[in-house]
């Protein structure tokens, strides 16, 4: 029998369709690693405050408020996994940060800077303290953040002592624990220096100035 145009448009569709399942269930055989999202983007479940300030959820994003502070995600230890952020800044003196390998779990924020890494979120002039490095520790790349007002996404991958992270799918940090790094400056309050953990809490900074922004924080392990 032959199909008439509009049956046979629909067979194809549905065997496209078929296609694109199967390749997802192949994958899920594989034992492809899924990623999980730690904000559900209608409240804070999952997330403590640690310090000043606060963070706030509204029309599905969270918003950083005041500070100096940390909201950190208290259900487990991340290692060995890639963490993805979607952010934005609203202005030039926005700030905040993506931190990793947290040993312990914070009871206030400075810990967090002097014993894990804060992977920096703020359009500054040094390439030591810019968007997706590792503040103080490490240089930029490169520094492909958008213009201001527009969606971010950032990539941490932390595998055991290594820490990649790339910004917009440009790699921005490559670090390794051990690798020679900048001095701390005598009496400044930059991260103390030393070894970091393979795995840690993680937390987001809020800090005085404008507003961040974000709208997905999930983490897909590496294996």
């Amino acid at each position: 029998m032959r199909l008439r145009p509009h049956f046979r448009s629909f067979r194809l569709s549905a065997v496209t369709a078929a296609f694109f399942l199967l390749l997802a269930l192949c994958g899920d055989l594989q034992g492809q690693p899924r990623a999980r999202q730690l904000f559900n983007r209608r409240d804070l479940d999952g997330w403590q405050q640690a310090g000043p300030g606060s963070f706030v959820v509204k029309d599905g994003l969270m918003k950083t408020e005041g500070g100096m502070g940390l909201l950190w995600y208290t259900r487990e230890k991340i290692g060995n996994a890639r963490i993805r952020v979607v952010f934005k800044l609203t202005s030039k003196e926005a700030d905040s940060g993506v931190f990793i390998r947290i040993p312990e779990k914070p009871s206030e924020p400075w810990m967090p800077v002097n014993r894990g890494y804060e992977v920096e979120i703020g359009d500054w002039p040094d390439d030591y303290s810019c968007t997706g490095v590792l503040y103080t520790f490490s240089k930029a790349l490169a520094r492909p953040l958008k213009p201001m007002g527009e969606w971010n996404t950032m990539d941490i991958v932390i595998d055991g002592p290594h820490t990649v992270v790339y910004l917009n799918k440009v790699k921005v940090t490559d670090f390794r624990e051990g690798q020679p790094v900048p001095a701390k400056h005598p009496g400044s309050i930059d991260p103390d220096r030393g070894p970091r953990p393979d795995s840690g809490y993680i937390g987001l900074q809020n800090h005085p100035g404008s507003e961040v922004y974000f709208k997905e924080v999930s983490v897909r392990p590496l294996r």
